[in-house]
């Protein structure tokens, strides 16, 4: 079985033979992958008005656990973006009634992000049908394929710190 990073590979292997591309063989792959499901699950977003950013707030939220609350800087330092980034997002998820911002009872400087009951009806069934696509992407493995695959990514995840 070849595919298009191995055709890559080779024509490197050619041109610059000194070079290794080993790290193409995983990172190369992963950024394909990415590239070419991100549209299907992004049009599975827009089917909820949402764009992945929004849904990563709404999901972030929802997987919180009731009352489905959180301070923004935990929200932005789970989601790894700047505070400017939340901010925006936050502004358009309130324009379209998906969250709340409360003041925070325990710090008065402070507001908390409520999911609404819109914005969990919203979350989850954009999971639903997103875990639905993905698993279906992922069952062209077996279960062992599949956790042996998981492992390893985890495993590279975790030595690169993200």
């Amino acid at each position: 079985m070849r595919d298009h990073v191995d055709g890559l590979r080779e024509l490197w292997a050619k041109e610059l033979p000194d070079v290794r591309t080993d790290g193409a063989a995983v990172i190369g792959r992963a950024r394909r992958l990415t590239l070419h499901l991100r549209p299907q699950i992004e049009s599975i977003f827009k089917k909820y008005d949402l764009d992945a950013g929004e849904f990563d707030v709404i999901a972030t939220l929802r997987r919180s656990g009731a009352p489905y609350r959180m301070r923004p800087t935990e929200l932005y330092e789970m989601l790894m973006i700047t505070s400017g980034g939340l901010t925006d997002r936050l502004m358009r998820l309130e324009k379209a009634g998906l969250v709340s911002r409360l003041r925070d009872l325990e710090d008065a400087r402070s507001l908390l992000v409520e999911l609404t009951d819109e914005g969990k009806r919203r979350a989850e069934a954009a999971l639903r049908e997103d875990m639905e696509f993905e698993n279906s992407v992922v069952d062209r493995l077996n279960k062992q394929e599949q956790e042996q695959l998981a492992g390893l990514l985890r495993k590279l995840a975790v030595r690169i710190g993200c």
